[in-house]
């Protein structure tokens, strides 16, 4: 025989509903009555329980509980996928134990995304840039310093006044980077600047 709802729990009811929803299909939130040691609620059902069956909660909830958040911790699901979850103890006015509300979120998709960008990213294959190739990289020589002075400035690309702009031309002007063919007209595009302006600015440092 079914249980009847507690009317009481029916807020938390909505707030699992609610969990679930965002973070479908990738959460289940479980509600268990504490007075009857039943499962009272299942949002987006993982685990395959049933509302009704045994909560399994006289270990945690022996004795006087203090602690409101238990978690997070892992466990592992019926299919063999990881799960982990956070347990928050549900109170009354009067501060007594009515419901605990289980988050379960399974991880093995994030886990599997995890190992193949690792996978991708991983550095044991690069080799170094050959000296063949990249004798006179001026380009890179260019971004290599442009960023150092942004990151010693805390400015980024996007934050760049004209004055800055005429700032960085003359700082590059001074470490020889316009030697390079095409050099100012590179500059020009990285900074979103017209190549008259940084021509004009390079022949009034030269001035």
């Amino acid at each position: 025989m079914k249980p009847t709802p507690a009317a009481d729990l029916d807020n938390f009811r909505a707030i699992a509903d609610a969990i679930a929803t965002l973070f479908f299909p990738h959460a289940e939130v479980v509600l268990h009555d504490v007075r009857t040691q039943k499962i009272d609620h299942i949002a987006n059902n993982l685990s395959k329980r049933a509302v009704g069956d045994d909560a399994a909660l006289e270990d945690m909830l022996s004795g006087e509980v203090d602690e409101r958040n238990i978690g997070p911790y892992e466990k592992l699901n019926w299919d063999g996928q990881k799960i982990r979850s956070v347990s928050t103890v549900l109170r009354n006015a009067k501060g007594t134990p009515i419901a605990v509300l289980c988050l379960n979120l399974n991880i093995s998709m994030f886990e599997s995304a995890k190992q193949a960008l690792d996978l991708f990213l991983s550095a044991s294959k690069l080799i170094p840039q050959p000296d063949a190739l990249f004798r006179d990289d001026w380009q890179e020589r260019i971004n290599t310093f442009l960023h150092s002075w942004l990151r010693q400035r805390q400015l980024g690309l996007n934050l760049l006044t004209r004055e800055h702009k005429r700032e960085l031309v003359e700082a590059l002007h001074t470490e020889g980077a316009f030697k390079g063919k095409s050099a100012a007209n590179y500059v020009a595009n990285v900074l979103n600047m017209g190549r008259a302006t940084v021509y004009k600015h390079l022949k009034e440092i030269k001035a």
